[in-house]
C-alpha cells in the first residue's frame, strides 16, 4: 500500500492499493475509490471486538476494502477541520489515540478500548475514562484538530497539558492529572481546575486547534431564541 496526503486544514488521504490488499476503515470514512474496490461489512474479530470499538466511541461495525482485479484506489477524508497523521504500528509500537481518532489503517492493524487506569485521570484529566489504542502490525491513520505537534518525552520526563490538547501518545507513556495551585489562579486564570500530564518515555502528540476550544469560541456568536 502506497498513500499521498493531500490537502491543509481539510486533508484527505489517498492510498493506493495492489491487487487484493485491503483497507479496514469505520463505516462512513470512505470519501471516493475506484470502481474495482469490494466493500465488506464486518465486525473484524468477533462479538467482543465489536463492543470494544463501540466503548472506544467508534462504529460497532467496521468496512473492508479489496482491491480486486488490478490495483485500486481508495481515498479518506478528515470530518474536521484539522490534520490526518500516519502511525507505523509494530509489537511494542502501541499508540494511544484520543476516542474518534482511528480513520482506516490496514487489516494487520487493531483498534481496541484503552481504558484509564486512574479513576482520578479519567475524571479530572479532561481525556475521558477511554481512549483508544492501535497495536498489531501495518499503517494506520488517524484525524485530530488543527495541526499536530510532536515531543519525544525522556524516561521521567513530563508535559503538562491542558485539556483537549493531547491527540496521541505511545503507549510507553503514563498519564496522570496535577491540580492548579493558587487560589487566584483557579478563580481568574481560566484554566480551570486540573491539567494532563503525560510522562515519558514515548512521543506525545498534541493537538492545536482543539474541537472542544472551537465550540467554547462560538459559543457568543451563537443566536439564542427570545421568550
Amino acid at each position: 500500500m502506497q498513500y499521498n496526503i493531500q490537502g491543509d486544514m481539510l486533508p484527505v488521504v489517498i492510498c493506493t492499493l495492489r491487487p487484493g490488499e485491503c483497507m479496514i476503515t469505520e463505516r462512513g470514512s470512505m470519501s471516493w475509490m475506484s470502481p474495482n474496490m469490494y466493500m465488506e461489512t464486518t465486525t473484524n474479530g468477533g462479538i467482543g471486538k465489536l463492543f470494544g470499538r463501540s466503548f472506544a466511541g467508534e462504529a460497532m461495525f467496521q468496512n473492508r476494502y479489496t482491491a480486486m482485479n488490478g490495483p485500486g484506489l481508495i481515498a479518506f477524508a478528515s470530518s474536521f477541520p484539522g490534520s490526518i497523521m500516519p502511525f507505523n504500528i509494530a509489537p511494542g509500537h502501541d499508540i494511544v489515540l484520543q476516542r474518534t481518532a482511528f480513520l482506516a489503517s490496514e487489516p494487520g492493524v487493531e483498534l481496541s478500548v484503552f481504558f484509564q487506569k486512574r479513576f482520578g485521570t479519567a475524571l479530572f484529566g479532561g481525556e475521558g475514562l477511554i481512549m483508544q489504542r492501535l497495536s498489531g502490525y501495518g499503517t494506520a491513520f488517524a484525524e485530530f484538530d488543527g495541526s499536530i505537534i510532536t515531543y519525544e518525552l525522556q524516561p521521567g520526563q513530563t508535559m503538562i497539558i491542558d485539556t483537549g490538547y493531547l491527540a496521541a501518545m505511545d503507549a510507553t507513556c503514563t498519564m496522570d492529572v496535577q491540580s492548579i495551585s493558587g487560589v487566584k489562579n483557579v478563580l481568574f486564570g481560566g484554566e480551570g481546575l486540573f491539567n494532563t500530564t503525560v510522562t515519558g518515555p514515548g512521543r506525545v502528540y498534541l493537538q492545536t486547534m482543539p474541537i472542544s476550544a472551537v465550540a467554547s469560541a462560538l459559543l457568543p456568536y451563537i443566536p439564542t431564541s427570545s421568550d
